[in-house]
């Protein structure tokens, strides 16, 4: 896959999110339970920086593939077209795939393992719904949409998996942005819990995402977005 990646965090400065000109009226939207700093992120904002232009990494092809940087704008040539999105956990600096190859029960859990995005494994649509204010993930490794397993037991439980056909309440997550950051965080609504990376666990679900954090305490809830483009 010959394809280029852009950083949405680098964006901001192009984007509704920038921060309002002096006198202008404060702007808060921040829902019950989550934390100061953290601004819920619309459809339209998120559609207007995946069209605008950014940081650009090389494509993911062996020979020319170089180390992954952290968040902050740099140079680079405008996108010429808006694409899926790649989700890197900034607790292991690792890309989100799709496990589609995975037995049940675990078929298609989400797994920050992957140090590049190779193709459609780490390849994601964030679709808005704008009567609900959320979004609903599809992974494009088998077109079906990222649920929360709210009734898994043990450290499986709550674990992102992309299995559904359909996007309903088990499917509905909003985003929210930390402008002082430059990144993002995930939280489901059907449990009111962030998003979490599982770097601490071993075997098949080592770095599994999982709905399970009250707050954002840390690298844990945050991740960077980007656009593929190509």
């Amino acid at each position: 896959m010959t394809s280029a990646l852009l950083s949405l965090s680098a964006l901001l400065t192009a984007s509704a999110l920038a921060a309002p000109s002096a006198g202008a009226t404060p702007h808060d939207d921040r829902p019950a339970g989550v934390p100061a700093g953290w601004e819920r992120v619309a459809g339209a904002d998120l559609t207007h920086i995946t069209g605008a232009s950014g940081r650009q990494q090389p494509p993911s092809v062996p020979g020319r593939q170089q180390p992954l940087s952290g968040s902050g704008p740099t140079a680079s040539a405008p996108a010429d077209e808006s694409g899926p999105l790649a989700v890197k956990s900034m607790r292991n600096g690792r890309f989100t795939a799709t496990e589609v190859n995975y037995a049940a029960p675990n078929t298609g859990a989400l797994r920050a393992r992957s140090t590049a995005v190779t193709g459609a494994w780490e390849s994601f649509a964030f679709e808005w719904d704008e009567t609900s204010g959320t979004y609903a993930i599809k992974s494009l490794a088998n077109n079906r949409y990222v649920a929360v397993e709210k009734n898994f037991t043990g450290q499986a439980q709550n674990t992102l998996r992309a299995r559904s056909t359909s996007a309903g309440g088990w499917e509905r997550f909003e985003v929210f942005h930390n402008e002082d950051l430059n990144l993002y965080a995930l939280r489901s609504t059907l449990n009111n819990l962030f998003v979490a990376m599982e770097n601490s666990y071993t075997g098949s679900l080592q770095y599994t995402l999982r709905a399970r954090s009250a707050d954002v305490t840390g690298s844990w809830e945050q991740f960077d977005l980007y656009n593929i483009v190509g």
